[in-house]
């Protein structure tokens, strides 16, 4: 058995239905399971990673786990700790986690201190781990959704600021493949996509995907700042920010670990917006 947590987000649906698809036993825990069928093998169990007594029923007769916490959930490694705790009473013998690329680059920031005390706390847990470090998500551009559908325009800050991020499908099949290969037991993974890619460059991508001109307007470091912090903690605004417009040399790096675990290089960026033109029609 396979637990999966955050099952219904952008890398948790993917995983649930690439570990189905290779026959694999999966409970797929999120706070509000969908209300469509599950596919064959997969189990969807409702629980909160933040509440003690609904750790044990998450993973109960598990094999091996996906750990995944919210922002607010990863903002100290005490949420992680209580969960491998658990993990490791239950029997569990793999832990894959996923964690930040920032972790690594920025080891002093405060935004990643929780995702640093995530990867500790699961090194330190007794069974076998694989940390999995993405950059950004392409699936952060459904932040623009809302005004290309609008206006046919894509608002962000630094425009031409290019970073590797990475398919949240491509972080999925990463993890499939170390749930259920132990040849990558002990390893970290830094995931990018083939390239980088500018918030400019995702309009005219985003655009070519829908069949018309999308256009590009350049916030400042505060109006970001602002919309970020709906969604997230001054901090981690904050930090993110600072690698949106001032990567450091490693964080512009393409990672060839996508390519080494799955033998075929990352999806672009004008791929994942061809597959989810319908988002920004």
């Amino acid at each position: 058995m396979i637990v999966v947590t955050g099952a219904t987000g952008n890398i948790g649906r993917h995983l649930v239905t690439t570990l189905a698809a290779a026959g694999a036993r999966v409970r797929a825990v999120a706070r509000r399971p969908p209300d469509t069928e599950a596919a064959e093998g997969v189990e969807y169990r409702a629980a909160d990673l933040s509440r003690a007594a609904d750790l044990p029923s998450v993973v109960e007769g598990a094999d091996a786990l996906f750990l995944l916490l919210g922002p607010e959930l990863s903002a100290s490694g005490e949420a992680a700790a209580a969960v491998t705790d658990h993990a490791r009473a239950a029997g569990v013998r793999r832990i894959v986690a996923l964690s930040s690329q920032a972790a690594g680059t920025r080891p002093d920031a405060l935004s990643h201190a929780g995702l640093r005390a995530l990867e500790e706390a699961v090194r330190g847990s007794g069974p076998a781990w694989t940390l999995l470090r993405p950059g950004g998500f392409f699936t952060n551009a459904y932040g623009f959704a809302a005004t290309v559908r609008e206006r046919r325009t894509v608002l962000a800050p630094f425009g031409d600021v290019a970073l590797p991020a990475v398919d949240p499908a491509d972080i999925a099949g990463v993890a499939a493949a170390a749930l259920r290969d132990s040849r990558h037991e002990g390893r970290t993974y830094v995931l990018t996509g083939p390239e980088p890619v500018s918030p400019r460059q995702q309009a005219v991508a985003i655009g070519a995907a829908l069949g018309t001109r999308v256009g590009f307007v350049e916030l400042t470091r505060e109006q970001a700042r602002e919309h970020l912090l709906a969604a997230m903690p001054a901090p981690v605004a904050d930090g993110t920010l600072d690698i949106l417009g001032a990567p450091t040399e490693e964080e512009v790096l393409v990672s060839s670990d996508v390519d080494k675990v799955l033998g075929r290089a990352p999806r672009t960026f004008a791929d994942w917006a061809v597959r989810n033109a319908a988002a920004f029609r």
